[in-house]
């Protein structure tokens, strides 16, 4: 039963519900109705890492020193404006409030009805605070950021008492330029005020707050195509000029390529790049321009670390040869390179469309997928059947605790394997 419907028309009766399923649920006892997957899914997550369901634990607040510098130096800041025009005056209306948090569950900025502030100060809902899900337990902020998906949490859907009181709704916002989760926005507000629209708002907001990135992503290789242009005229051969997340302003001698695997912290030299070989680098405006050099194929065995034991963040990394290089990963393409290191044998693409939605018909979203893969990783996969080459090693670092691969993903193949992990404990 989805208990935010049930809310919409009864919220005292709702939220009666859940704290019976709360309570039954932490207990080991038979709920009345099983909690959302999502809610589920987060008390499982908690109850593994040891988090209190009676008692509220607060970290400590950032100085506000330490606010303000973060607040400078977040992307966050730039679709702010979004942020506001589209919540905030709704939200003090509907006896809200907004509060956006970064990456790593910091509280930046509040903004909406007074009264609600008040009410969330005595929640621990400050500036500063530390609303990640593993130090306070289910919420609007801190659980989009594991799921990396639009997430409503309801009265006793909280994990920890405390917030039983309490209602929010939270998406997550992400760089276009790299995949990296940048923070979560959220709408809160006492447990009366909720509306089962909120998170369809909250949501469609944090898209228009992405697509404003895009355009500020598109402006700024703008401004680097025009420095690039008579840089670029003046070379023989092949050269092109990137910005510093790779993503390409201008080329010349050569095919457009949309981006470009950069070292983790270029410098300027000979470096072997993925699908160009030797290239000299060399620092241009707020970029790099890229020269291809004449330069052996690097020869020797290829290792392939694929990265998974963050909880929110996920990498690839290649070293053999003359490369070594690591590329952060979206969550879709770390859920791809899973597949292909379970198996190893290969899988098509209706095996990977059958492994990721449970849908072997959906093969046009893989192969879209796996070319933006091929950019990158490309010398080192085959086709038909997806797979890594075979002369390659392919380590896969999972986290401490299996159960929690890639917590995000509802692909049926994870959850097996998370499932698999917790039956054999």
């Amino acid at each position: 039963m989805d208990v935010t419907r049930v809310a919409a028309v009864d919220t005292a009766r709702a939220a009666r519900m859940l704290s019976e399923v709360r309570s039954a649920r932490l207990s080991g006892g038979r709920a009345p109705v099983a909690p959302r997957p999502v809610i589920e899914q987060s008390w499982d997550r908690l109850l593994r890492s040891g988090v209190d369901p009676e008692h509220d634990f607060r970290s400590g607040l950032l100085a506000p020193e330490e606010v303000r510098r973060r607040r400078e130096t977040s992307e966050l800041r730039h679709v702010l404006p979004v942020l506001r025009e589209a919540l905030v005056s709704v939200a003090d209306v509907a006896h809200h409030i907004m509060v956006v948090a970064d990456e790593d569950g910091r509280v930046l900025w509040r903004e909406g009805s007074a009264r609600v502030l008040r009410r969330a100060d005595g929640l621990g809902f400050e500036l500063g605070a530390d609303w990640r899900e593993e130090v306070v337990g289910t919420n609007g902020l801190g659980t989009p950021a594991v799921t990396r998906r639009p997430v409503q949490v309801f009265a006793s859907e909280h994990f920890v008492r405390s917030q039983a009181t309490w209602t929010c709704a939270g998406a997550p916002i992400t760089d276009p330029r790299n995949g990296r989760l940048l923070g979560v926005v959220d709408v809160s507000g006492p447990l009366e005020t909720v509306h089962p629209a909120t998170l369809a708002w909250v949501d469609s907001v944090a898209k228009l707050a992405q697509a404003r990135l895009r355009e500020r992503h598109t402006q700024s290789l703008e401004r680097l195509r025009a420095v690039a242009a008579p840089v670029l005229a003046r070379l023989q051969g092949r050269a092109l000029v990137t910005d510093r997340d790779g993503w390409t302003a201008a080329v010349t001698g050569m095919p457009y390529v949309e981006r470009v695997v950069l070292p983790r912290s270029p410098e300027a030299g000979v470096r072997w790049l993925p699908g160009f070989g030797a290239c000299t680098v060399e620092p241009l405006a707020e970029g790099w321009l890229v020269r291809s050099a004449a330069g052996p194929v690097p020869q020797g065995a290829v290792r392939i670390v694929l990265d998974l034991a963050q909880p929110r963040r996920w990498s690839v990394r290649v070293l053999g040869g003359a490369e070594d290089w690591t590329r952060e990963l979206s969550p879709r393409h770390a859920e791809l390179l899973y597949l292909l290191a379970v198996h190893r044998g290969g899988r098509s693409a209706a095996g990977l469309a059958e492994d990721l939605f449970g849908d072997p018909a959906r093969t046009v979203t893989v192969r879209a997928e796996m070319s933006r893969v091929r950019r990158y990783l490309g010398a080192h996969l085959e086709h038909r059947p997806y797979r890594f080459c075979e002369d390659a090693e392919v380590e896969v670092l999972l986290p401490p605790d299996p159960r929690d691969l890639l917590p995000h993903s509802a692909a049926p193949t994870v959850t097996e394997a998370r499932a698999s992990a917790g039956a054999a404990r």
